[in-house]
């Protein structure tokens, strides 16, 4: 294509000297000029880019004023936007040992951080209302500094002209902006306490309790204990329904020491592949727990030491779809689900009491299955308007194909 380019050139400035000049000319700024162009190119996408990623942070940064507050002052304003700007450095790690207890506690002061932060600029709310706006701020600071990291590599192309720079960029956009627009409805969904695509194993816990009673092991966590097929089980979930990951881990930790445990099974949400349904169950041995490590390094330790055995269930979906409002395919797995516990419950052989723990955020899932049927219409009419909001997009995208 290029040396088509060239050679008409040649031929529209004739046969002649100053043809022949003006055309090698020509040549040789496209040759020189050629890697700036491109960058040219390039910025002009990733401009307008850096600015869809700035109005998204608004618009999640807004969705968590408006909960605050309908008519938002600058004092508020600031004090988010300040907030915003919160970081965690995580501690040394040169040395390994002792590296869980460093970890556990730089996770607690955040989490004081946090709620210290939202009972100021938040006193009226109550405890749910204000865990659900500690997730929603969650949100809004993540795809805040998504945006900020957009911007640094945009500008810093701009300085430095780098075609290399510009083009990592342009390949990596399109898996951001993926993310981001899942922040933004996902920052909606958390702060409005709204089901997530995540909250799936809470969801499975919160059936399997039933009617049984609930006891708060710590500020975010519920245990419960019923009989179910035979077998004396334990439930653990985060506290609902107020947006919360709970510490699973060191409330297990407790129990594993004071009572002989049969078996553990964790229940979480999992990454799908591309090619993979969305709901789709698997099963497996180990610890199905995510997050930086802490709570998960707790199970395992008292597993070894008691020599407990380890069954995991996970419930695929994308990264999109695990924090952006629970769709039908990942609230209908729940039957599958629980076949597939059903079979775990059933082949341990061993004496002892069974731990079931139900992974994951639980926004907007309540502690028992009377408080899950609250969270069904909440899922129901979610999954309608995505349905209507769907319904439209494709009606737009066959009005622009019919008209292009």
């Amino acid at each position: 294509m290029i040396n088509l380019s060239i050679g008409d050139s040649l031929n529209g400035f004739g046969e002649g000297i100053w043809g022949q000049l003006i055309s090698l000319m020509l040549f040789l700024i496209f040759i020189f000029f050629y890697q700036r162009i491109m960058v040219m190119q390039i910025l002009f996408k990733l401009e307008r880019s850096a600015e869809l990623f700035e109005r998204m942070s608004t618009k999640a940064e807004m969705t968590v004023l408006k909960k605050i507050s309908k008519k938002p002052d600058k004092k508020l304003k600031n004090s988010i936007k300040n907030f915003l700007e919160f970081f965690v450095i995580s501690p040394v790690d040169l040395d390994p040992y002792g590296i869980i207890k460093k970890l556990e506690h730089i996770i607690d002061l955040e989490k004081d951080r946090f709620n210290y932060f939202v009972g100021q600029v938040a006193p009226k709310f109550d405890l749910e209302a204000r865990a659900n706006i500690v997730m929603g701020l969650s949100g809004a600071m993540s795809l805040y500094q998504l945006s900020k990291l957009v911007r640094h590599f945009v500008e810093l192309i701009k300085k430095t002209k780098s075609i290399n720079l510009a083009m990592l960029l342009q390949m990596q956009l399109p898996l951001m902006e993926r993310l981001a627009k899942a922040l933004v409805k996902g920052t909606e969904a958390l702060t409005n306490g709204w089901p997530i695509g995540d909250t799936i194993g809470a969801y499975v816990a919160a059936d399997l309790i039933g009617d049984s009673k609930v006891i708060e092991a710590d500020d975010e966590t519920v245990v419960a204990r019923k009989k179910y097929r035979k077998r004396d089980l334990i439930i653990i979930k985060a506290k609902g329904p107020g947006g919360r990951t709970g510490n699973p881990g060191r409330v297990l930790d407790k129990i594993c020491k004071k009572e002989k445990i049969a078996k553990i099974i964790t229940i979480d949400a999992a990454l799908k592949l591309e090619g993979e349904k969305t709901g789709t169950i698997a099963e497996g041995v180990g610890v199905a727990l995510g997050g930086i490590g802490v709570e998960r390094s707790y199970i395992e330790e008292v597993a070894v030491k008691k020599k407990i055995p380890l069954d995991s269930i996970i419930i695929k979906m994308g990264q999109e779809e695990a924090i952006m409002p629970i769709k039908k395919p990942i609230a209908d797995s729940l039957p599958k689900v629980m076949h597939v516990l059903n079979k775990c419950i059933d082949r341990t052989r061993e004496k002892g009491k069974i731990i079931v723990v139900g992974v994951g955020n639980t926004s907007g899932i309540g502690n028992n299955r009377r408080d899950l049927e609250k969270s069904k219409k909440v899922i129901m009419d979610n999954i309608k308007k995505m349905k209507a909001l769907e319904k439209k997009r494709k009606k737009r995208f066959k009005l622009f194909s019919e008209w292009s």
